[in-house]
């Protein structure tokens, strides 16, 4: 479990995944990748860790992803093997909102 604020920078003990904390509500939660949870920018991957087969769908480079409620918003800075997951719910990208007509 850890503190997610605004700014932070976080990358996967599983694959090349890394992000960026864009909006978080306040609490503690669990952010992972892959199945292993997202550590700071310059802390080291553990030794022997591996993506769970079922949380390897991948994030995309400049996606925002959030969870169902919209408290927190998640932008991948570099793309990866293993999926994004909050306290077990998996993230869904986000949609853009669609521009007005010029009619």
């Amino acid at each position: 479990m850890s503190i997610l604020k605004a700014g932070t920078r976080l990358r996967s003990a599983v694959c090349d995944a890394e992000v960026m904390v864009v909006r978080a509500a306040a609490g503690d939660f669990r952010l992972c990748c892959g199945g292993a949870e997202m550590l700071p920018l310059g802390a080291a991957r553990p030794e022997g860790a591996a993506i769970d087969p079922a949380l390897a769908q991948g994030i995309l480079i400049g996606k925002r992803y959030t969870d169902a409620q919209q408290r927190f918003e998640f932008l991948c800075t570099k793309g990866g093997k293993g999926a994004l997951t909050l306290d077990g719910e998996t993230l869904a990208i986000k949609e853009s909102k669609p521009l007005p007509s010029s009619d």
